[in-house]
């Protein structure tokens, strides 16, 4: 059962490795953002408009809390990918018991702050006052969930250090049908409103990483089995996971706070504007899933291979990773680019919506496979110990670009598609910068470990 759960990331064939790891994350993402819609879309249809904008006015602020905690689990795979490499058990469990523990910790401190800031940090947030109190109870309800979406993210990055993504796949989409299904019921049946929708992701939350816990102390494979009796923080593999996690966390954190600024441009711009905006985006996150998927791939793949000073296999790694990640993404892209006013005619019978949308599309999309360049050359700079180095040139050369066209560029040209090339501009600049950076730390890492 071990064996047929997990891919052998030290041996064999590494291009169809690389795709059966990361097609399971791929669409594990897709699920998750497939959920989130799904509780949009029950409470909207079934309770009230404002219910729907109350938990809607939460995305922003969960996926920014949430940013900083699940980078401490990229630390975690990162850690344990490299002892299974170096055939360090004893490390390994102790990198195990150490992530499971620090899931727990963190999940319940977000737990207790959430609990305390909701209202307060929603009314600062500009949260309409007729959505206030429901904003409120939904995100403490939420919130109440987290020591269960923290354990989840911790127990997938420990399987996923170990090559087993398909597992956490399987479970996040059982516990999305008990997701789906409990909104129903507490809303249709219940007539509950943002409450319902936020117990059911409670619920669902518990089920899926209790299972993963569940999985975890059934495990046979000794690098990641777990004993819930030996739960404790260790020093130094708390530390490795810190140094390599909170970089990654803040950069997120960052992300999120620029995407924000440059939708307030876009709201500047209008009605179908915003429409045109959120219609394209379902669409990107496909792409964006895709390059993701291959960028968590390098990690895994190079954190026990360099573990193991495989270099050879190595450089493999990164050339694989370097054609597959971004060609699948361009083709994806492009399949999106091809249909883009039907697709975007999903959303909306507004022709001028349409059009914007569409236009997004052209201008967006045909980039991302450079995007998918940052995210796998991100990743394997993490992999090899060096965590701030893409975080400051992520931060710098796509966050900064980004801001300084909305603040200096786009007031000169105030017009949707103008502002949507700060994302391809960001982009090309920033692999300019991280790529040479990215080789030069190769070449150096590679010469030290042999």
């Amino acid at each position: 059962m071990a064996k047929s759960n997990h891919i052998d990331m030290l041996n064999g064939p590494i291009a169809v490795k690389l795709i059966l790891f990361a097609l399971p994350v791929a669409v594990s993402a897709l699920l998750q953002q497939l959920l989130n819609a799904a509780d949009i879309a029950v409470v909207g249809r079934f309770a009230s408009s404002q219910a729907m904008a109350a938990v809607g006015a939460n995305t922003f602020v969960i996926n920014l809390m949430l940013n900083l905690f699940i980078g401490l689990s990229v630390g975690a795979n990162v850690v344990i990918a490299r002892y299974i490499g170096q055939g360090r058990a004893e490390d390994s469990r102790k990198a195990v018991h150490t992530s499971i523990t620090l899931s727990l910790i963190s999940g319940v401190f977000l737990c207790i702050l959430g609990w305390y800031i909701a209202r307060p940090l929603l009314s600062l947030l500009g949260t309409p006052a007729e959505i206030l109190d429901l904003a409120a109870l939904y995100f403490r309800i939420y919130f109440l969930g987290m020591p269960f979406i923290m354990l989840f993210n911790f127990s997938s990055a420990i399987l996923r250090s170990k090559g087993d993504t398909r597992r956490p796949l399987y479970i996040m989409a059982f516990s999305g049908v008990i997701n789906v299904l409990l909104n129903l019921f507490f809303v249709t049946q219940l007539h509950l409103s943002v409450e319902g929708v936020a117990l059911a992701t409670l619920i669902s939350s518990a089920i899926s990483s209790l299972y993963l816990l569940r999985l975890l102390c059934r495990e046979e494979d000794p690098y990641v089995h777990l004993d819930l009796r030996q739960l404790r923080l260790h020093r130094h593999v708390l530390y490795r996971i810190c140094t390599i996690g909170i970089p990654a966390g803040l950069q997120g954190v960052i992300f999120n706070i620029s995407n924000v600024l440059i939708q307030s441009g876009i709201n500047s711009l209008g009605t179908a504007s915003v429409a045109a905006n959120t219609a394209s985006l379902n669409f990107d996150y496909f792409c964006f899933f895709v390059g993701n998927a291959f960028g968590q791939a390098g990690t895994s793949f190079m954190s026990q291979n360099f573990g193991a000073r495989q270099i050879d296999r190595c450089r493999s790694i990164v050339r694989d990773c370097m054609l597959l990640g971004p060609g699948l993404t361009f083709c994806v892209s492009m399949l999106f680019i091809l249909f883009a006013e039907p697709l975007s005619g999903l959303f909306t019978t507004d022709a001028e919506v349409v059009r914007l949308s569409a236009q997004r599309f052209y201008i967006v999309l045909t980039f991302y496979g450079i995007h998918s360049f940052n995210e796998i050359l991100s990743g394997m700079l993490r992999a090899l110990g060096h965590s701030v180095v893409p975080a400051v040139i992520n931060v710098l050369f796509i966050c900064g670009v980004r801001l300084l066209w909305l603040f200096l560029v786009f007031p000169h040209n105030p017009d949707f598609g103008f502002l949507m090339y700060c994302y391809p501009i960001s982009w090309v600049t920033n692999i300019g910068v991280l790529m040479p950076v990215f080789f030069w730390v190769v070449r150096r890492e590679f010469r030290k470990a042999r």
